[in-house]
C-alpha cells in the first residue's frame, strides 16, 4: 500500500474532466454494443486512454487547467439540466410560466383556480389558470 500511495503522490488523480471521459468511454462502449458497430467500440478507447493520461499525470497545473476549462462548459449545462430534473419533480405542487416581457421563470402553486401573476423582476402581471 505504501508503495501505490508514494506512485501517486505526485499524481493528478481523477478530477471532473477524467469522469466526465470515463462516462463518455462507456456510453460509447454501450452504443457500440447495442448497435454492433465495431468502431464506436474502438473509438471508446480514445476518451478512456485519456482519462488514465490524466489520472497519472504528473503536470498538475496543466491538468488543472484543462478541468477548469471543462467545468467553464459543463456548469452551466448542469445547471439547466438540474433545474429540468427539479421542474420535473415539483411538476405535480407546481406549475412554470414564463414572463412575456423579461423572459423570467415563475412557478406557482397548482390548482389555485385562475389567478394574476406579477412578474418579480419586470412587475409585469398577467392572468394565467393554474
Amino acid at each position: 500500500m505504501d508503495r501505490f500511495k508514494k506512485f501517486m503522490e505526485d499524481r493528478t488523480g481523477v478530477d471532473h474532466l477524467s469522469l466526465a471521459l470515463l462516462i463518455l468511454s462507456i456510453i460509447l462502449v454501450l452504443i457500440g454494443m447495442v448497435f454492433r458497430w465495431s468502431m464506436v467500440r474502438f473509438l471508446s478507447l480514445i476518451p478512456l486512454v485519456v482519462c488514465y493520461y490524466r489520472a497519472f499525470s504528473k503536470n498538475k497545473l496543466k491538468r488543472h487547467q484543462e478541468n477548469i476549462l471543462f467545468l467553464k462548459y459543463w456548469y452551466p449545462i448542469q445547471t439547466k439540466m438540474m433545474n429540468k430534473y427539479r421542474h420535473i419533480k415539483a411538476r405535480r405542487q407546481y406549475k412554470y410560466f414564463k414572463c412575456k416581457e423579461c423572459g423570467q421563470q415563475l412557478r406557482v402553486p397548482r390548482k389555485k383556480g385562475k389567478i394574476e401573476i406579477t412578474c418579480p423582476k419586470c412587475r409585469h402581471t398577467f392572468i394565467k389558470k393554474t
